[in-house]
């Protein structure tokens, strides 16, 4: 036998060099903060003099913009002829398209409050680092803030991210007026599966009856919930036999037999 020639001794067990990155963590969808969270955070940041976290924070809930997006806003692209812009318009880093978004009137107050201080003098990003070789902060950064910004009202840090400040003020507006198309304007999604997943988790009510599937993969496999295939196919096969009983060959109007 060819296992009688191995040798008694068992190898050992290959271990990993490296730990793998998803130990201990949180994976998934992030969700997006409730109106209450949102209102409890800038109460916080208020009452504690944060001006530049309350500007940022502000900022990431009305633009939407992603956070590689979001640090690297510079003073130009919201602020102009003394005063904060209405609205903006940035050019996406990983889509490379324009998108526009509206600052409200909140926001505008806070970033105004943030240019004016002392640390903004001569910057020319809008969230300058404190470090010679980076000119803003960084995403990492980032998203430290925001985990002691949501750990500060009790909620579990891990399970939210930067891009629930993305998905915050979208499912808020698709809460609202239960447009999808609206919302993937606002998140300048090409596809409508993207929009779909955003909101799919069911924490921002109901989808709409047409985008209610079995999975939410391609587009191709959504269909109404109540139509089956084999009555479609009934259907098909009624227009069909009604087709061929018809007349094949019809006089034409107009003209007369001679």
């Amino acid at each position: 036998m060819i296992g009688d020639n191995l040798p008694g001794t068992n190898l050992p067990v290959p271990q990993p060099r490296a730990p793998a990155w998803n130990r201990g963590r949180v994976v998934g969808q992030k969700r997006a903060l409730l109106p209450r969270h949102v209102w409890a955070i800038r109460v916080r940041l208020e009452l504690a003099g944060r001006v530049r976290d309350l500007a940022l924070f502000n900022m990431a809930i009305d633009s939407k913009l992603r956070g590689c997006d979001l640090v690297r806003l510079r003073v130009a692209d919201v602020y102009a002829a003394g005063r904060v812009k209405e609205r903006a318009s940035v050019v996406q880093s990983k889509t490379q398209r324009p998108v526009r978004f509206e600052i409200t009137e909140t926001t505008r107050e806070a970033v105004q409050a943030w240019i004016g201080s002392p640390a903004m003098i001569g910057s020319i990003h809008l969230w300058p680092s404190r470090f010679h070789d980076s000119p803003h902060i960084s995403t990492r950064q980032y998203g430290r803030m925001l985990k002691s910004w949501v750990a500060a009202i009790g909620l579990e840090p891990s399970a939210y991210s930067t891009h629930s400040m993305r998905r915050t003020k979208a499912a808020q507006i698709y809460k609202k007026t239960g447009n999808l198309r609206a919302v993937q304007l606002l998140l300048d999604h090409t596809k409508m599966d993207s929009t779909v997943r955003y909101l799919g988790d069911g924490q921002h009510g109901p989808l709409p009856r047409r985008w209610t599937a079995r999975s939410a993969t391609s587009a191709s496999s959504w269909r109404m919930p109540w139509r089956s295939r084999k009555a479609s196919t009934s259907d098909r096969q009624t227009r069909r036999s009604s087709r061929s009983a018809e007349p094949q060959h019809r006089p034409h109007r107009g003209l007369c037999c001679r």
